[in-house]
């Protein structure tokens, strides 16, 4: 992901939403929001079997997952992240 402002890693929710539109913009609106929905329901499951015995590195590895099905559906719906927190 090239697209960083902010320092070296220093990555702005915009440049994820894009970077994903990118990458996987076709099939992701190809499947929707509804199964996108789902997906983003099983990395939370994934996330709290690792907040319970996961290492750390399971532990970041499922929050990036969970923030990047959260920016798929928010691209699929049109939402910008970015300036919905800034809201």
């Amino acid at each position: 992901m090239s697209e960083q402002t902010g320092g070296a890693s220093g990555l702005t929710l915009g440049a994820l939403q894009r970077q994903i539109r990118r990458m996987y913009g076709a099939k992701d609106d190809a499947r929707g929001d509804a199964a996108t929905f789902l997906w983003l329901t099983e990395e939370f499951g994934e996330l709290a079997t690792a907040l319970r015995s996961g290492s750390d590195e399971e532990l970041a590895l499922e929050m990036a997952d969970v923030l990047a099905w959260l920016a798929t559906l928010a691209n699929i719906r049109g939402i910008d992240l970015e300036a919905a927190v800034a809201r």
